[in-house]
């Protein structure tokens, strides 16, 4: 398995925006066979609201936290979630063993107004956050990138990002909502992202009332173990196809494939059923590459840096469009500031 490196975040993400010295393909080395799907087609996402957009897509996030979500809760009755067996990853104290700190140590907090400029066109920054649980961590980033801090607002904040927090389960969401500290920047919506039809509804909708098609960040922390569990193989690379097609930027935090072990494993300890598709997964090992892979050969984008590992060996990993590289050049003073080399390891060929 690849190591991700250790060290100051900033450093770390600055010196990979060197040209040449990072190489993505070193990170996938140890990543088993490929595994890849058949006639998959992408819908396009681009959608265009009217002035009720806003009331349209909280409208319909209620009717679907009322309908698809909660029929699936009743095919499951008893909906039980005793400690750690939570079939979608939706732990109702999700940051108590996870804390957000561990992920903004690695961060670095200016991230964002060096990726997007300050200009009329590219504010506000818009993110989505897939997965958001209660909302601790959507919070705690938002703080991170405006350099807020506890207790402190900002008038202009939601002028400068505004995140949208979707999450499959209506308990979380709600209580995300009443604990938000910025609702003017920050909307929690509940969604299942696999539901195709809502997913482009309520996203279109959202994107509408700013003009855009596109967000232009999205963060996906650690997700993608659960869509693979629930979702199979296909799901995976469908998910992380609709991310790239959604999302400029893409922050990625996959879990690695001992996490997949002890999922299955809690579930067990309780006469649960297992997931339906851990024993017949193709994609395993090392997730991490394996991700790392299908974004960028399969779905057109780049691998920018790893920001490291947290405390509970888990990546972050920056991804761009193609695109967005050729459009969105990143700027001469983070290369200037990059040259801090000898605090830094790289993967190289």
């Amino acid at each position: 398995m690849a190591t991700m490196p250790r060290g100051n975040a900033t450093s770390l993400f600055l010196r990979s925006l060197q040209g040449g010295c990072f190489h993505p393909q070193s990170l996938c080395r140890s990543a088993q066979a490929r595994w890849s799907p058949s006639g998959l087609q992408v819908p396009d996402f681009r959608f265009r609201g009217d002035s009720e957009a806003r009331l349209r897509l909280m409208a319909a996030s209620t009717e679907q936290a009322t309908g698809d979500v909660e029929k699936t809760a009743a095919e499951e009755k008893p909906r039980v979630l005793e400690p750690g067996a939570a079939p979608f990853g939706n732990f109702p104290h999700y940051s108590r063993f996870h804390p957000p700190e561990q992920r903004l140590r690695l961060l670095p907090p200016e991230l964002l107004r060096r990726l997007f400029p300050q200009s009329p066109e590219t504010r506000p920054i818009l993110g989505l956050d897939v997965g958001c649980n209660s909302g601790d961590l959507s919070v705690a980033l938002y703080k991170h990138f405006l350099s807020l801090h506890d207790g402190e607002t900002c008038l202009d904040a939601s002028r400068e990002l505004h995140l949208l927090c979707c999450d499959i389960d209506p308990v979380l969401v709600e209580r995300a909502e009443k604990e938000c500290p910025f609702p003017d920047g920050l909307t929690f919506i509940t969604l299942d992202f696999m539901n195709q039809r809502t997913r482009k509804v309520l996203l279109s909708s959202f994107l509408s009332q700013f003009g855009r098609s596109v967000f232009d960040i999205g963060f996906c922390m650690s997700v993608t173990m659960w869509i693979h569990l629930n979702h199979g193989d296909q799901g995976l690379w469908e998910f992380l196809a609709h991310l790239s097609s959604l999302c400029r930027y893409l922050l990625v935090e996959p879990q690695p494939w001992k996490c997949y072990r002890a999922a299955a494993r809690r579930l067990r300890k309780l006469g649960l059923h297992d997931f339906d598709h851990f024993r017949s997964l193709a994609i395993r090992g090392d997730m991490a590459s394996q991700i790392v892979q299908i974004l960028t050969q399969d779905h057109g984008m780049e691998l920018v840096c790893c920001f490291g590992n947290t405390n509970w060996d888990r990546s972050l990993l920056l991804f761009r469009t193609k695109q967005a590289t050729e459009t969105h050049p990143i700027p001469e003073s983070l290369i200037e500031e990059g040259k801090e080399r000898n605090k830094i390891r790289f993967w190289r060929e």
